[in-house]
């Protein structure tokens, strides 16, 4: 099996009723489209709600997630994104190893699924890569690729890469050049993603405002380590987490502001209670 990018068109040899001008449009499209989503949000963690209406392509809607979680929209013939949802069957690895693991859908290696993902793979087709950080909200990775399947454990091991290898498609390099951009690549996403997961996660708990000042606009919010990440107990889990403000997340890391464990502020000598 082979591939060749050029411009805007892929050339399939053994797959000749491939439609590569139409796949290549739909996920050109589907990046820059979601490039203007982020830009429009200031993140990379975007509603369902948006990404289930996706866009207009020559008239054709093109949703983005659906309810399996590698997903095709109608007028393509194979996947176009990839999902892993919080609390869902399938325990998708994110650790920070230079790889994703992506469940089968399913236990069958050969269903419809399945065997598109692999076609995906098989052809080095780009995917979109949406990893829940808390219900109904998804951080996004593209593009993202397919690198290697695991019958046997019932596994898809998947990386993410540059825009500019999907833009500029002629560009040539060496095999060592492309593992190891995209393993540095994929543990800056998994990085990104555990630390959007944190931050997600606390806002929502605290109703997304202010733990100290109970402002409420989520893009001036953080999420601060109650126990330092670096010591021993400063695991990234709601316990150990505060929602503040940008203001009181500076003054608490610099202890200008305190907190007790009987929930008394300290603020430079002063205190009162919450």
């Amino acid at each position: 099996m082979s591939h060749i990018i050029t411009g805007t068109n892929i050339y399939i040899s053994n797959y000749n009723m491939f439609d590569s001008e139409l796949d290549y449009g739909i996920r050109l499209s589907s990046f820059n489209w979601l490039n203007d989503q982020i830009e429009v949000f200031g993140e990379d963690v975007l509603p369902r709600t948006l990404l289930e209406k996706g866009f207009l392509f020559k008239n054709e809607q093109i949703h983005l997630v659906g309810p399996p979680g590698i997903w095709k929209p109608r007028i393509m013939q194979l996947p176009l994104s990839i999902t892993t949802t919080s609390g869902g069957p399938y325990e998708d690895s994110d650790i920070n190893s230079g790889f994703f693991e992506y469940r089968y859908q399913g236990q069958d290696r050969n269903n419809a699924y399945n065997t598109g993902l692999r076609r995906v793979m098989e052809l080095g087709l780009p995917l979109i890569y949406f990893n829940s950080t808390i219900p109904g909200r998804y951080q996004t990775f593209f593009p993202v690729f397919i690198v290697h399947d695991e019958p046997n454990r019932l596994t898809f091991t998947a990386q993410v890469d540059q825009m500019d290898i999907i833009i500029n498609p002629d560009r040539v390099e060496e095999k060592d050049e492309t593992f190891w951009r995209r393993k540095y690549a994929t543990v800056s996403a998994q990085v990104r993603l555990h630390q959007q997961k944190f931050r997600e996660r606390v806002l929502f708990a605290y109703n997304n405002q202010c733990s100290l000042c109970r402002l409420r606009h989520p893009e001036l919010l953080d999420a601060a380590h109650i126990i330092d990440d670096k010591e021993e107990k400063g695991d990234p889990i709601v316990p150990n987490g505060l929602s503040l403000c940008k203001i009181h997340h500076a003054a608490f890391d610099r202890y200008i502001i305190g907190i007790t464990p009987n929930y008394e502020i300290k603020i430079c000598g002063n205190s009162r209670r919450i």
